[in-house]
């Protein structure tokens, strides 16, 4: 064979699997989240206590939104456990449908704040999503309570105190599917790259990936402060129909909590 010809072919099949390489990674940038992010998740002070609380579907760390329907959201602590939904307003975030709502935190307590969408088609995945979601808020000192589990069908229940953390942390968590820990789940890791702060260096480190434990458990150490979520995801015994075909279900159990960097005395 011409050498030529044959030097060509060479560099035709890594061209080719460098487009195919470049593709899969591509696809491992795509990681959904419920995202739901109040204003502050510590309140110390009145002057705090009125949340503004987004609720949203997105690409948190490429800072891509995808549309969400009007979802159905909660609050509760110890005490309460209060309907949000009618409380809804319609705004965008990154450019697509989301919502919004006020609360006022009038109490001391830990409250969960959660998301229960309705499941979004992703013809990508050939597959519904579902993900529910929360976050916690801690008021007035208050602090126990935070590893109750809220009697979600999909849940992380925080090992690890999901507020008051400082970046480089330990943070653990237990998968909870229908009350019951999962062994051997993945759990998607992003960042809030709010503002776009920062840039993953290459499509693998868009999405951080952790597995439980026999018990359920995951862990993870949160490199620099911000808004960081946890997705845990499994799929439904249960399918949906869509276009008169029946769809696997993508269940979400998603968890925000912020991580912050220590003050210097002055």
């Amino acid at each position: 064979m011409n050498p030529l010809k044959s030097t060509f072919k060479t560099l035709c099949r890594g061209a080719l699997l460098g487009a195919a390489v470049t593709l899969g990674l591509a696809g491992t940038a795509q990681a959904h989240f419920g995202m739901v992010i109040p204003s502050s998740d510590m309140v110390l002070e009145k002057g705090e206590a009125n949340l503004n609380i987004t609720f949203a579907f997105a690409h948190p760390m490429e800072m891509q939104g995808m549309p969400m329907e009007q979802p159905t959201v909660r609050i509760k602590d110890a005490g309460a456990d209060k309907d949000l939904s009618k409380t809804l307003k319609a705004t965008t975030f990154l450019g697509q449908k989301a919502w919004t709502a006020a609360y006022h935190v009038e109490r001391p307590g830990v409250y969960q704040i959660i998301m229960e969408p309705r499941p979004y088609w992703e013809p990508a995945e050939n597959c519904y999503i579902v993900h529910y979601t929360k976050v916690y808020v801690a008021a007035y000192g208050e602090e126990t309570g935070w590893a109750r589990p809220a009697g979600l069908k999909t849940e992380i229940v925080p090992l690890t105190r999901p507020f008051g953390n400082y970046a480089g942390n330990v943070f653990q968590g237990q998968v909870l599917l229908d009350g019951k820990p999962v062994a051997g789940c993945d759990v998607e890791v992003e960042y809030y790259n709010k503002d776009k702060a920062f840039k993953a260096p290459n499509p693998y480190m868009t999405t951080q990936v952790v597995k439980t434990d026999a018990n359920g458990v995951f862990t993870y150490v949160a490199p620099f402060a911000g808004w960081w979520g946890f997705a845990a995801l499994n799929t439904s015994p249960d399918k949906m129909v869509h276009q008169g075909s029946h769809k696997n279900v993508e269940l979400g159990a998603v968890l925000w909590t912020r991580f912050v960097d220590p003050v210097k005395a002055q």
